[in-house]
């Protein structure tokens, strides 16, 4: 799974770090860019989606199960405290904290359930995340206080036969939150969503290239908001990735892409760079690879 999940975090992060980026940028106001999932008040009048869905074939036999992983990044407020007063920056020795708004990853899995349960009925995986808070001190008085809304949804999971020896899954990713105005949307929003699918005694279909005895299976196929596309090992059949964008079968990140761009110190390393102010006094402009 560590090739899958490398290019499920390039995804992750797409709309939210790889973007051409300068502090000062009208853009900024809107940093999460593909495949947010809004509560449906908002999504309703600003065009978004508040519910995404994919289908794909497995070639199924009767001990075939499916595990299902929804990845999603939550948007937490970053505020700089001097004291009991918020500042946009506050230096401490050879250190700027900056006021900024950041990400946490969260993952909901369904856990293995047998293809034959979904036969059966749909199964419903609950979203719900607690709203929360967490501080941490820098220097002296000062402090980072880190904030977060709730989140809340459904992920429906069903199957049906769709050609002998192949069953057409089903995943829906529903927003069952509220919010007042863009903002609160993106607080309260699965943003740059994406699903994971991974088989065990089964073999998923390409959908870009199904076998012929089920061409006609693959092309019922509907999916709302995301592409789903065989991940993994070049060649393997064992899991599948719904993106937000548009893949080919087994995406791989560039051999050139930093193994630890993503995570820990990669990660906060990227994060401090983007949000850096240029010494001489303009802004710092950092070019990515997003697509739109």
């Amino acid at each position: 799974m560590d090739a899958v999940r490398a290019i499920a975090d390039t995804i992750l992060y797409e709309g939210h770090l790889l973007w051409p980026y300068r502090a000062s940028a009208a853009r900024t106001g809107k940093r999460w860019t593909i495949g947010g999932v809004q509560p449906k008040d908002e999504a309703e009048r600003s065009g978004g989606r508040w519910t995404v869905s994919a289908e794909f074939l497995l070639e199924d036999g009767p001990e075939t199960t499916v595990e299902f992983t929804l990845r999603f990044l939550h948007a937490v407020h970053r505020q700089v405290m001097d004291g009991d007063a918020p500042v946009e920056e506050l230096r401490a020795g050879d250190v700027t904290y900056r006021t900024r708004q950041e990400a946490r990853e969260r993952e909901i899995t369904s856990g293995r359930l047998p293809v034959a349960r979904l036969l059966r009925s749909p199964v419903r995986v609950p979203v719900a995340i607690a709203a929360g808070l967490d501080e941490e001190p820098v220097a002296g008085a000062a402090r980072i206080v880190r904030t977060w809304d709730r989140v809340t949804g459904t992920v429906v999971l069903s199957a049906e036969r769709a050609a002998p020896g192949a069953v057409r899954l089903r995943a829906v990713v529903v927003n069952t939150g509220t919010a007042e105005d863009r903002d609160e949307a993106a607080r309260t929003g699965m943003l740059c969503a994406h699903l994971v699918a991974d088989a065990s005694g089964g073999d998923f279909v390409s959908p870009a290239a199904p076998p012929a005895r089920l061409a006609d299976a693959a092309a019922a196929c509907h999916s709302d908001g995301l592409w789903p596309v065989l991940a993994g090992p070049t060649g393997g059949h064992g899991t599948v990735l719904a993106a937000p964008i548009v893949l080919y079968d087994w995406p791989q990140v560039a051999p050139q892409t930093p193994a630890d761009l993503f995570g820990g110190a990669g990660l906060d390393r990227l994060l401090a760079e983007l949000s850096a102010g240029d010494p001489r006094g303009g802004d710092r402009a950092t070019t990515g690879t997003g697509r739109s």
